[in-house]
C-alpha cells in the first residue's frame, strides 16, 4: 500500500498533477477543434458567452466526482450505480443504462475523430494519385471561396488599385480551380454530367491510425498516456493562440473590442438559412469543457494517479482524514489548472471560427472538414498555413482519439462489472481494459468507414453527452449531500456554487432536448 501525505508547496503538487491533463487532451480535439469553430462559423460572436459558460460550469460537479472516488475508493460506474434512480432487474439503474446509450454515440464520435485524422493525412500524404489530384482541385476551390468572401466585404472600403488587384487574385484562383478540376475529373474518367467518387485516402488512413492506437493502448500505461497527451495538446494549443494573436493585425480578419464583448452579452443568434447556430451550440455545450463523457472518466484517472491509493482506506483515525484532505487539495488544483488550459484553447477556437469561417461563409463539414478549418489559419501564416495546421489537427485529433479510447475502454469495464456480466475484481478488470483498448479503435474506423461524416459523428454524441447531464449533476449533488463525510465537506460557498453548476447543467439538458424536439 503507497500511502502518502499530500504535498504541501506549490511546486511539489505540480508534480502531482496529471489526470486533468489527460481530460485536457480528450476535450481539445472533438469539442473544441471540430465542434467550437463550428458553432463560430454558423453564429459569429454571439454564442462566445455560452462556451465559456459550458467550459466553467461543469468544473463542480467534476470535482465531486472526484473526490467521492478519492475517499471512498470507487470507480464512476460503480458509484453511479449506486445513485437512487429506477433500476433494471436489479442490474443497473438508469444512469447506468442511459451511460450506455451515449457510450455507444462517443464511439461515434471517436470514428468521427479518428475520420478527421485521416483528413489531415490524406491532405498531407495521400496515398493514391485520385487524392493528390483531389487535393489540388479541393485546396484552391475552398480558398477561392473564403478569398471571395473576404473580397466583397472589403470592396466597399478600399481604393481603385487594390479592388483591381482583388479582382486579378480572385481571377487567378477562379482558373487554378477550374483547371484543377478538370485535370481530376479527367485522369479519373469521369463525364461531364457528374464530378467522379472522392478518394478514399482519408479511409485509408483512418484505418492504418486505428491499427497503430490498438497496438499502442494495448501495450499503454498511465503515465505513457499522461506523456503523450500533454506534449501533443500544449504544442497546437500554443500555435492557435500565436495565431490568434497575430490575427489582430490584419484589419480583415481581427477580433474588435465590439465583437468580443457582444459575445459576452447572453443573447442567441438569428438563424442564418438553413443553419441553426442555436441547435449547433447546445450540441457542442456537450462536449465542450468537462463533456458528460469526461466527468464519467476523470475519476479513473485520479485513481491511476494513486489519489486514491495515496490516501488508504478509510479507518476513521485523524491521520487519515488529514491525508485525505491534503489528496483532495491537490485533486482540486488538477482540476482547475486543466480547466484554464482548455477553457483558453476553447476561446481561442471559438473566435477563430468566428472571425475568419463566419465572414468566410464557410461551414466545416464532411470530407472538407479539416480543410475548411485550415482556412483559420491562412491570413497568418499563409503558405505555410496548411502544413502548419495539419501537424496541429493532427496533434489534437489524434490526442483525443488515444486519450478518450483509453477512457472508454475502462468505462465499458466497470459497467460490465455493475452490470453483472462481467468478473469485478481488480485483475479481471485489468484485463478487460486492455482487451478493449486493442478493440475500441478499430470499431471507430470502421464507424467513419460506413460513415464518412466526422462534424456530425461529433455533434450526435454532444447531443447525447447534453442529455446526459441532467443525471450527472443530480449525481454530483447526491455524491456531496449524501455520501461525503462530514470532515471532507466543502465550505458554503463551495455548496452554493455547485448548485448552480448543477442547474445550470440541468438547464442545459433540457433546453438540448427541446431544440431537438421542436427542429430549432
Amino acid at each position: 500500500m503507497d500511502i502518502a501525505p499530500a504535498p504541501r508547496s506549490w511546486r511539489a503538487t505540480l508534480r502531482f498533477l496529471g489526470p486533468g491533463l489527460i481530460i485536457a487532451a480528450a476535450i481539445v480535439g472533438s469539442g473544441e477543434l471540430i465542434a467550437t469553430t463550428k458553432t463560430g462559423a454558423e453564429a459569429g460572436f454571439w454564442l462566445l458567452w455560452l462556451i465559456v459558460v459550458g467550459c466553467v460550469i461543469k468544473v463542480f460537479v467534476q470535482v465531486e466526482f472526484g473526490r467521492y472516488a478519492i475517499h471512498s475508493g470507487k470507480k464512476t460506474m460503480t458509484a453511479l450505480d449506486e445513485v437512487p434512480s429506477p433500476r433494471f432487474r436489479g442490474k443497473g439503474n438508469l444512469i447506468v443504462w442511459f451511460w450506455f446509450i451515449m457510450f455507444c454515440g462517443s464511439l461515434g464520435q471517436l470514428g468521427g475523430i479518428v475520420g478527421g485524422v485521416g483528413q489531415a493525412l490524406s491532405m498531407s500524404l495521400p496515398l493514391t494519385q485520385a487524392g493528390r489530384d483531389y487535393n489540388a482541385y479541393a485546396d484552391a476551390a475552398v480558398k477561392l471561396k473564403a478569398l471571395e468572401a473576404a473580397a466583397a466585404h472589403r470592396r466597399s472600403s478600399v481604393g481603385e488599385a487594390e479592388r483591381r488587384a482583388m479582382e486579378n487574385d480572385l481571377q487567378r484562383l477562379r482558373n487554378e480551380a477550374a483547371a484543377a478540376r478538370r485535370a481530376w475529373e479527367l485522369k479519373q474518367g469521369a463525364g461531364s454530367a457528374e464530378p467522379p467518387p472522392l478518394p478514399p485516402d482519408d479511409k485509408y488512413w483512418a484505418v492504418i491510425i486505428a491499427v497503430i492506437t490498438s497496438v499502442l493502448l494495448y501495450h499503454g500505461r498511465y503515465h505513457a498516456i499522461q506523456l503523450f497527451a500533454t506534449a501533443m495538446v500544449c504544442a497546437f494549443t500554443a500555435v492557435t493562440l500565436v495565431n490568434l494573436g497575430l490575427l489582430q493585425w490584419d484589419p480583415l480578419w481581427r477580433v474588435t473590442p465590439a465583437e468580443f464583448f457582444q459575445g459576452l452579452q447572453f443573447r442567441l443568434p438569428p438563424a442564418k438559412g438553413s443553419s441553426t447556430p442555436v441547435a449547433t451550440a447546445l450540441q457542442t455545450f456537450g462536449i465542450i469543457g468537462v463533456g458528460a463523457t469526461e466527468l464519467i472518466a476523470y475519476p479513473y484517472w485520479c485513481l491511476e494517479k494513486g489519489y486514491g491509493r495515496f490516501v488508504g482506506p478509510n479507518d476513521g483515525s485523524p491521520g487519515w482524514y488529514e491525508r485525505a484532505r491534503g489528496w483532495l487539495r491537490v485533486m482540486r488544483w488538477d482540476a482547475w489548472c486543466s480547466m484554464a488550459i482548455y477553457t483558453t484553447a476553447t476561446v481561442a477556437f471559438y473566435l477563430l471560427g468566428a472571425a475568419v469561417l463566419g465572414r468566410a461563409q464557410l461551414n466545416p463539414e464532411k470530407q472538407h472538414l479539416i480543410r475548411t478549418l485550415a482556412v483559420m489559419y491562412e491570413p497568418v501564416f499563409g503558405n505555410a498555413a496548411a502544413l502548419l495546421f495539419l501537424f496541429g489537427a493532427f496533434a489534437v485529433l489524434y490526442s483525443t482519439f488515444f486519450v478518450a479510447n483509453a477512457g472508454n475502454a475502462r468505462m465499458l469495464s466497470d459497467a460490465l462489472g455493475v452490470l453483472g456480466l462481467a468478473a469485478t475484481e481488480e485483475p479481471a478488470h485489468r484485463r478487460r481494459v486492455r482487451l478493449l483498448c486493442g478493440l475500441f479503435p478499430l470499431v471507430c474506423a470502421a464507424i467513419y468507414v460506413a460513415f464518412p461524416q466526422p462534424a456530425f459523428l461529433v455533434l450526435l454524441s454532444g447531443l447525447l453527452q447534453a442529455l446526459m447531464l441532467p443525471l450527472l449533476a443530480c449525481s454530483g449533488l447526491y455524491f456531496r449531500f449524501r455520501r461525503t463525510p462530514m470532515e471532507l465537506r466543502p465550505t458554503r460557498c463551495w455548496d452554493t456554487l455547485l448548485v448552480v453548476s448543477a442547474i445550470g447543467m440541468m438547464l442545459a439538458g433540457g433546453w438540448a432536448l427541446w431544440a431537438t424536439l421542436v427542429g430549432q
